[in-house]
């Protein structure tokens, strides 16, 4: 049922907007707190973290509890998140606030991706998870970028009230369309945590948190970097992350489609992008043309991560396909919050414009892990065809 997987989506866009419309505002938050970029940077991190180092468990408890209960309590907190951002607290009370919600992001997504596959048709696995997954590219490219081109315009905390319409919209649509989903059967817990003993899962778990790694040691500081290398007006800087999102639409949807002809070289195809995408900045230069048409190119090719993660980690487990998504968004926000602290780090020490470097060798160190499970698998195959023709 397609509807389930747009109302799934509809949330998404609130919770993306509330992840990562910090990331448009960033320069701005800390001239305000008066502190640096890479501190500023926690805010990003921070949510990341509580993500990775809760979700699993999170989902785990929240597995017997009814669907649509678990959406709205966690759309509820991201509400509330935005509303008391906008305020302008104590940064200290702003980190707090950006933790809370982090708690249920898993666990929503992870609701959300299950119930519009297992309402749809199995031969639409991947389009259905297109669907709910394409509130990543979506939120791309309207309520990132104009809150934070009113941020522009006005002042970040604009950015918050944005994020907090967003959530409040996504609430009531929960709320009025979502049918209610008990779940019908409780997997035991053993079941689903026996997944972390395979070693195909976890060379996809480590090849996830490398490639968001490899993709945020950037984007985390994509308006910082777009401002003082590229010479960008906060504006202009709205504008690209508009460019940014728009072919990240484009590229969730041909993802989808390219991810039930082969998982494997799907993500391996977006993940050289990773390679690609920060020489092409270094020799687009300052020329504003060359880099508007890099920015659109990183734009298409980091747009599906999270879809081609999630697709390539569900694969090495379809058993445990809820359990295997949520590790796939924890290991996917630690990659989050690696990058955004490793880069940040080399901001620091080295300068804004080698934070695109940064992701070459996570990304590199990624492709690594495709061709590890590839030969894992491979060697698995080969096992059990000998097995059989000794049987012959």
């Amino acid at each position: 049922m397609k509807k389930i997987a747009y109302i799934g989506c509809l949330g998404l866009i609130g919770i993306i907007t509330t992840e990562f419309g910090i990331i448009g505002i960033l320069p701005q938050v800390a001239t305000y707190y008066r502190i640096s970029i890479n501190k500023a940077g926690i805010l990003l991190s921070a949510f990341a973290l509580v993500i990775a180092l809760t979700g699993p468990f999170m989902t785990l408890l929240a597995s017997g509890i009814n669907r649509k209960k678990i959406m709205l309590a966690g759309m509820s907190i991201f509400l509330l998140t935005g509303i008391v951002s906008a305020l302008a607290p104590p940064f200290w009370l702003l980190v707090v606030m950006r933790m809370l919600p982090a708690f249920l992001q898993p666990v929503f997504i992870s609701s959300a991706i299950a119930a519009a596959v297992r309402h749809g048709d199995k031969k639409q696995e991947h389009q259905l998870m297109g669907i709910v997954l394409g509130g990543i590219a979506i939120a791309m490219v309207t309520t990132v970028p104009y809150a934070t081109y009113l941020a522009s315009v006005y002042t970040w905390r604009t950015s918050f009230i944005v994020q907090a319409i967003v959530s409040a919209l996504a609430l009531i649509s929960i709320f009025s369309a979502l049918p209610s989903m008990p779940v019908a059967e409780k997997k035991s817990y053993g079941t689903q945590l026996k997944i972390l003993t395979r070693p195909d899962f976890l060379l996809s778990s480590a090849m996830n948190f490398l490639m968001i790694a490899a993709w945020f040691s950037t984007y985390s500081y994509f308006a910082d970097y777009l401002g003082k290398v590229k010479q960008m007006s906060p504006q202009t800087i709205s504008y690209m992350m508009l460019l940014f999102g728009v072919t990240g639409i484009l590229a969730n949807w041909l993802a989808g489609r390219m991810l039930g002809k082969s998982i494997p070289l799907t993500a391996a195809a977006f993940l050289l992008g990773t390679i690609f995408i920060p020489a092409a900045l270094y020799y687009a230069g300052n020329n504003s043309f060359a880099t508007m048409i890099v920015i659109a190119i990183w734009g298409f090719l980091y747009a599906p991560c999270f879809l081609n993660a999630a697709a390539y980690m569900i694969s090495a487990a379809p058993d445990a396909m809820e359990f295997a998504n949520t590790l796939a968004i924890s290991f996917g926000n630690l990659g989050v919050s690696a990058g955004t602290i490793v880069g940040g780090w080399v901001i620091a020490n080295y300068g804004i414009a080698q934070a695109p470097w940064t992701g070459m060798a996570f990304g590199v160190a990624s492709l690594l892990m495709i061709a590890l499970r590839s030969k894992l698998e491979a060697g698995a195959k080969k096992q059990v065809e000998n097995h059989s023709f000794r049987h012959i």
